[in-house]
C-alpha cells in the first residue's frame, strides 16, 4: 500500500513512458513542482522496479510498445499492496473508448497528454487527497469491523415485505450459512420455544408502537443473542421497517451467571452462602408472616472442628465440611416458595439453589425449616440432624465422629426480623455447647440475660488487665512423707472494681472462649516469678509455683522465651517455674504441644499433668511426653473411702505414675479419710482445703509459719 501520510516529504510518483523526451520534460515539470520522481522507460522496467520499491502515485503512459499502460495497469493491480495504488493514466487519445479501456484496465484516473504541467499536479495531488481519505475510510470499516468482531455484533435490516435482511457475518452469528432475507417465520424458528410467544408479543407490540427494540433472546444451540433495532420512517413518516444490531452475548451471561452463582452460593458445599441464606430467610419469613404459621430457624455449629482441621490438615477439613453439608441437605426438605429468581433455572438446578440448608461461614450452617406446626416439630428436625450427623466420617481412609451443638429459634416467639432469629439461635447453641455439646437447645429469654452478662463479663475483663485487677492465691501442696510444703499452685482471681472477688468459674470459661485467657496466662508466669523473688529474698522461703497454662499459649511461637524470660527477669531459675496443662488440653493439639513441651524440659521448666484421668489421652503418648508430674483430679478424690470405683481409679493412676518415674498429686482434698487413702495408695503430694485455702501472697508466709510453729 502507498505511504499516504506524507509528512513534509515530497510526494514519490513512478513515472513510466517509452519516450525519453517526454519521461525527461513530464519529471523535470513535476520535480518543480514539488514531487520525487523515479522513471521507469515502458511497462517491464516499471513492473520490475515495482517489484521492491512502492510510490505513492503511478504516472502511466498508455500507448506504449511492448506492454502497453493498459496491460501495465492490468499486471500491477496484481502485485500484493497494489489494489488501491493511485494510477494516473497519460494518453493522447481523447476518445471514450480510450477512456473507458483504462478504467477497465484499473487506472483511478485519466489525463490527456499535454504540456500543461499545473494541471497535471493539481491532477496529482487530488488523487493523493482522495487516496487518503479512502484509506482512512478503509481503516475506521476495519477498525469497526474488528470492534464488532470482538463484541460479536453485526447489523441488520428489516423491511416490510421483504424480511430480515443479514450481513454475512450477521448471518454467522445466527448460525446460518445461505445469505438472503429470513422470513418472520424462520427468524421465529431460530429462537427457543420457550421464549417464541413472548418475543413475538413484544416484537408486535414495538412494532405498533414504532419504539426501539431492546432486549435478549435464547437462540438454539444454547446462545444468547442481544438485540437492538430502532424503527426506520419513509418520506411520508410511515414506520418502513427497523434497523440495528445482532450481539452473541452468550459468554457475557454465562459470566454473569457464574459471577451470581459465587456471590449466592459458597463454592466448596455448593451451599446457599451467607447472603444467599438471609435472602431466603427473609423470603421465608415474609410467607410466614403473609400465611401466619410458625417459620424455624436452625444454627449448627460443629463440635471441635478445629482440633480436625488442625490435626488432619485444611484439606480433610474441606472434605468434612462438604459432607456434613450433604448429610444436614438430606434432612430439610426443598423449599420452592424461597427461589431466588435472579438465577437462571438450569444454574439453580446445578446449585441446588431450592435447598433451605446453607453455609453461614467456617463450620457454621443454617437450615431454615419455613413451616413447621410448633416447637416440637422443629426440635425434631433437630434431632434429626444431629442423629445423621452421628455416623462415623471416612477421611483419608480413617473414620472419624463429628458431632454439632444446634440452636433454635421461632418466629415470631423468637424474633420478628431474621436479625432477631441468627442472634436468638446463636445464644440458644452457645447453650448447646455449655450443655456438653452434642445437643440442641431452643431459645428461651433467659439467655439474653446469660448473653449480656457473658458480653459484660468480656468487657471488663479486658479492663481487668489494663486495670491491674488479678491477683494471684496460692494453694500450698504438702509432701505425704515429711509434711513439707516444697511447692504452691498459683490460682487466677479477680478483684472486680476493687470490690470483692470474683471466682474462677464465673470468669476462666469466659477468658477461655475470647482468647483472654492467654494474656492473662502471661501475666500470671511473670506475677508468680516475681513473688517467688520476693518471698526468696524479703522472707528466705524457697518456694515452686505451679502455673495453670492453657492450651491455647501453646499456639505462641515464643513461649519458651517468655517464660524462661519471666524467670530472669525476677532473677529464678527456671526450675523455680512449673507449668501445668489439663490432660484434655494436651491431647487437643498433642503434636503442636510435644515439642514445646522438650523445649520448656529443656530450659529447666517442670511440666505436669493437670486433671489427671478426666481427659481421653492414650497412655501410648504419655511414654513420649516429657513430664514430671500427675495430679489426680479432685472428682476421684472427693468419693475415696465412700466409692470404690474412685479408689479404682486413684490405684491404677498412682501405680501408672510409679511406672513412669512420675510424682502423684492429688487435688481437692478436705477430710482426714481422703488424706488417710491417699496416704495408704502411695500418693506422693497432697493439696486441698484439708491443709490450707488458696490464699494471698501475705498470707502463705504467716501460714508457713504457723505450721513451722507447730513443728510440722
Amino acid at each position: 500500500m502507498p505511504d499516504l501520510g506524507q509528512g513534509d516529504r515530497a510526494p514519490r510518483v513512478l513515472l513510466v513512458d517509452d519516450d525519453p523526451v517526454n519521461l525527461l520534460l513530464t519529471a523535470a515539470a513535476l520535480r518543480d513542482r514539488g514531487f520525487s520522481v523515479s522513471e521507469a522507460e515502458g511497462g517491464l522496467a516499471a513492473l520490475r522496479q515495482l517489484a521492491d520499491w512502492l510510490p505513492d502515485v503511478i504516472v502511466l503512459d498508455a500507448m506504449m510498445p511492448g506492454i502497453d499502460g493498459f496491460e501495465t495497469c492490468r499486471e500491477l493491480r496484481e502485485l500484493p499492496g497494489f489494489e488501491l495504488m493511485p494510477v494516473l493514466m497519460l494518453t493522447g487519445l481523447e476518445d471514450e473508448g480510450s477512456i473507458e479501456q483504462a478504467f477497465e484496465a484499473g487506472a483511478t484516473d485519466f489525463f490527456v497528454k499535454s504540456h500543461q504541467w499545473t494541471l497535471l499536479a493539481a491532477r496529482l495531488h487530488y488523487l493523493l487527497r482522495s487516496a487518503r481519505v479512502q484509506m482512512e475510510l478503509l481503516r475506521s470499516q476495519a477498525r469497526l469491523s474488528r470492534a464488532q468482531d470482538l463484541a460479536r455484533m453485526r447489523s441488520f435490516e428489516w423491511r416490510d415485505g421483504q424480511g430480515l435482511v443479514l450481513e454475512p457475518e450477521a448471518l454467522r452469528v445466527l448460525g446460518r450459512s445461505h445469505a438472503g432475507a429470513l422470513s418472520p417465520v424462520e427468524v421465529l424458528h431460530l429462537v427457543v420455544p420457550a421464549q417464541r410467544r413472548p418475543m413475538l408479543a413484544r416484537l408486535r407490540e414495538a412494532v405498533r408502537q414504532a419504539c426501539m427494540i431492546d432486549c435478549d433472546v435464547a437462540i438454539r444451540g444454547e446462545r444468547v443473542l442481544h438485540v437492538e433495532a430502532e424503527p426506520q420512517f419513509d418520506e411520508q413518516g410511515r414506520l418502513a421497517g427497523y434497523g440495528g444490531i445482532l450481539q452473541d452475548v452468550t459468554e457475557r451471561r454465562q459470566a454473569e451467571d457464574k459471577i451470581r452463582v459465587l456471590a449466592n452460593f459458597d463454592s466448596l458445599t455448593q451451599l446457599p452462602n451467607r447472603h444467599q441464606l438471609i435472602w431466603r430467610a427473609g423470603k421465608a419469613l415474609e410467607s410466614a408472616q403473609r400465611l401466619g404459621h410458625t417459620f424455624a430457624l436452625l444454627l449448627i455449629d460443629l463440635d471441635r472442628f478445629k482440633t480436625i482441621n488442625d490435626t488432619l490438615g485444611h484439606a480433610r477439613g474441606d472434605d468434612l465440611l462438604v459432607e456434613i453439608g450433604r448429610r444436614l441437605r438430606s434432612c430439610v426438605h426443598h423449599c420452592d416458595q424461597i427461589l431466588d429468581p435472579g438465577i437462571d433455572s438450569a444454574t439453580l438446578r446445578s446449585h441446588r439453589a431450592l435447598e433451605a440448608v446453607g453455609r453461614l461461614g467456617g463450620d457454621e450452617f443454617v437450615a431454615l425449616l419455613p413451616e413447621v406446626a410448633d416447637e416440637a416439630q422443629a426440635v425434631a428436625g433437630a434431632d434429626a440432624m444431629l442423629q445423621a450427623l452421628r455416623e462415623p466420617v471416612v477421611l483419608a481412609g480413617r473414620e472419624y465422629f463429628v458431632t454439632a451443638s444446634i440452636g433454635v429459634g421461632l418466629y415470631p416467639r423468637d424474633g420478628v426480623s431474621v436479625v432477631d432469629l441468627l442472634r436468638n439461635a446463636d445464644m440458644a447453641m452457645y447453650a448447646a455447647k455449655a450443655d456438653g455439646r452434642n445437643a440442641r437447645h431452643v431459645f428461651h429469654p433467659d439467655l439474653v440475660g446469660r448473653g449480656r452478662e457473658k458480653l459484660e463479663i468480656e468487657t471488663a475483663l479486658h479492663k481487668a488487665l489494663e486495670r491491674g485487677e488479678l491477683v494471684l492465691h496460692y494453694q500450698p501442696q504438702v509432701d505425704v512423707i515429711d509434711g513439707r510444703v516444697r511447692a504452691v499452685e498459683a490460682l487466677m482471681r479477680w478483684r472486680r472494681d476493687g470490690g470483692g472477688l470474683v471466682q474462677p468459674a464465673d470468669f476462666i470459661p469466659v477468658a477461655e472462649e475470647t482468647g483472654l485467657i492467654v494474656p492473662m496466662s502471661e501475666w500470671a508466669i511473670g506475677e508468680a516469678a516475681r513473688q517467688i523473688a520476693a518471698w526468696r529474698d524479703h522472707h528466705g522461703i524457697e518456694l515452686v509455683v505451679a502455673v495453670n497454662l492453657p492450651s491455647r499459649a501453646f499456639e505462641r511461637f515464643d513461649l519458651v522465651e517468655q517464660v524462661r524470660e519471666a524467670a530472669q527477669s525476677a532473677g529464678l531459675p527456671a526450675r523455680a517455674l512449673q507449668l501445668e496443662i489439663t490432660e484434655t488440653g494436651l491431647m487437643r493439639n498433642l503434636d503442636q504441644v510435644i515439642p514445646v513441651l522438650h523445649r520448656l524440659t529443656q530450659a529447666g521448666i517442670e511440666i505436669a499433668i493437670d486433671d489427671f484421668g478426666t481427659g481421653y489421652s492414650s497412655l501410648a503418648y504419655l511414654t513420649q511426653l516429657p513430664i514430671r508430674e500427675l495430679k489426680i483430679d479432685r472428682s476421684f478424690v472427693c468419693h475415696l473411702g465412700e466409692r470404690e470405683q474412685s479408689t479404682a481409679v486413684v490405684t491404677a493412676v498412682v501405680a501408672l505414675a510409679r511406672s513412669l518415674r512420675l510424682r502423684v498429686v492429688a487435688e481437692g482434698v478436705e477430710t482426714d479419710l481422703q488424706e488417710q487413702v491417699l496416704r495408704g495408695l502411695g500418693c506422693d503430694t497432697l493439696q486441698g482445703r484439708r491443709f490450707a485455702h488458696p490464699m494471698p501472697a501475705d498470707e502463705v508466709v504467716r501460714w508457713l509459719r504457723r505450721r513451722a510453729g507447730r513443728g510440722v
